[in-house]
């Protein structure tokens, strides 16, 4: 009997890149998790939400949750979804 393995969360840290390179970098990465894992990102370009909001939507990717730091770090959680 096989067990399946619990959700994993990976981090990627896109903090100093401009837009669309965080979105880009995601991009990849969600393209190599499973359905179920999610992808935390690490960003400090201010118009990295309105992108990854549009980038969820167009790729019918989750965007979980987000916050912004008191340091200026947007931090998005992004749920890989079955492709």
């Amino acid at each position: 009997m096989s067990e399946i393995a619990p959700p994993q969360d990976t981090l990627l840290d896109a903090r100093g890149l401009t837009c669309p390179l965080p979105v880009l970098r995601a991009r990849k990465a969600l393209k190599i998790l499973p359905a179920g894992d999610t992808l935390t990102v690490l960003a400090t370009d201010p118009g990295s939400l309105r992108d990854f909001q549009a980038f969820c939507r167009q790729t019918g990717n989750q965007l979980v949750e987000w916050d912004e730091s008191a340091e200026g770090v947007f931090r998005y959680l992004i749920r890989r979804t079955a492709a």
